[in-house]
């Protein structure tokens, strides 16, 4: 662990319980493009999705959705979400460490995820832990903006 990161984050799955609390991570976090309500209470209790929030001093601070498809073996990076004032701090790494365990434990063979292409500090984690960028797909987002597509095999 670098000097950076947290030593008190705890990173646990989630459930409909906290649907309020994700919910107010996400507006906190994003000012467009947010999960629903609906959206991620079907989220919270689908199979075939993993929802783990990062808690430090027992704070909410971040929080990741990934969903997988078996036919592909693929997990899909749904969503990533770290409190501004928390960022840099290695809770975004943790999340994403997470989802890849699940992965694994799901016998995927492949991650990837959208990312805003002028998001760099996103695109320089993701970079670092392996994905590289496979595609630009054009106003990807509510308000217009281009992603790019990152994916990174686990085999």
């Amino acid at each position: 662990m670098s000097l950076n990161e947290y030593s008190d984050v705890v990173v646990r799955r989630v459930g409909l319980n906290r649907t309020d609390d994700l919910l107010s991570l996400e507006a906190a976090c994003f000012q467009s493009d947010r999960i629903s309500r609906r959206n991620l209470r079907r989220l919270l209790c689908a199979p075939s999705a993993y929802c783990a929030a990062a808690y430090r001093n027992g704070a909410l601070v971040g929080s990741m959705v990934t969903l997988f498809r078996r036919t592909s073996r693929t997990a899909r990076v749904y969503s990533l979400a770290v409190l501004e004032s928390e960022r840099g701090h290695g809770i975004g790494r943790r999340l994403m460490d997470r989802a890849e365990q699940e992965a694994r434990r799901r016998n995927c063979v492949r991650m990837r995820l959208e990312v805003r292409m002028e998001n760099v500090s996103a695109i320089e984690l993701y970079k670092r832990l392996g994905f590289v960028d496979t595609a630009v797909i054009p106003g990807y987002y509510e308000d217009g903006a281009h992603a790019f597509v990152m994916r990174r095999e686990l085999v």
